[in-house]
């Protein structure tokens, strides 16, 4: 089973070009309105009411969707992460976004102005023209509430245990640029919506990632049944 997770502010059709490519059930697990000043691993543990205990498989969340994946798995361990645009602890914060956290910017800026200005965000998360008509959709479509909650959340995570991950990322992120950390799968071109534009070459490693996934659980499986 592949869950995802979309980025902030988006829905399943940030997935629309991925989700037929996968050779494995897939489900979107949808935002949650958050609840007044509710913290990020209580949020985690809302979210992770929508998978069945006991569930294996991959949790794929998309920029901050891979947060939210992380937090996920402290109490899911039995799920794999798996992080597309998005970065496997709080240290990776590009220089940009710390110094917008360390400025207290992101207090003054009300997230409907994001709809205001496309073109900017359109540069700024790499989406090319023939994907501009959807992210335009999802700016319009983009909650107040649920983003500056977010937006907070992400400026002050605590990733202290996060635990493991795998990073695809795309060399021309902007958003959360390839660091000196490695990555384990770095998508040559990718921007921050390559969620959509490179949605072939992801499928073939999240196809590649479940397939060993469920080998090693069967194989696991196994060696406790003639134990």
């Amino acid at each position: 089973m592949i869950y995802l997770i979309p980025g902030l502010g988006a829905d399943e059709r940030i997935f629309r070009n991925l989700q037929p490519l996968l050779q494995h059930k897939s489900q979107v697990v949808l935002w949650l309105t958050p609840e007044p000043d509710e913290t990020l691993p209580h949020y985690a543990a809302r979210m992770s009411a929508k998978i069945p205990a006991g569930q294996v498989g991959l949790l794929v969340g998309v920029s901050f969707g891979g947060m939210v994946a992380l937090e996920i798995t402290r109490m899911r361990p039995e799920l794999r992460t798996v992080l597309i645009s998005s970065i496997p602890d709080s240290s990776c914060l590009p220089p940009l976004l710390r110094l917008i956290r360390a400025t207290g910017v992101y207090h003054l800026v009300p997230p409907r102005l994001l709809k205001l200005f496309p073109r900017a965000g359109q540069w700024y998360f790499g989406v090319k023209n023939q994907e501009y008509p959807l992210f335009k959709e999802i700016l319009r479509d983009m909650e107040p509430v649920y983003t500056k909650w977010a937006i907070n959340r992400l400026m002050h995570w605590d990733s202290t245990n996060a635990g493991t991950s795998i990073q695809i990322l795309g060399t021309h992120d902007w958003v959360f640029p390839p660091g000196p950390t490695p990555v384990e799968y770095l998508i040559r071109g990718g921007g921050h919506f390559m969620v959509i534009s490179h949605a072939p070459e992801i499928a073939a490693i999240l196809n590649k990632l479940a397939a060993e996934f469920e080998h090693t659980a069967k194989l696991t499986n196994a060696t406790s049944s003639h134990s």
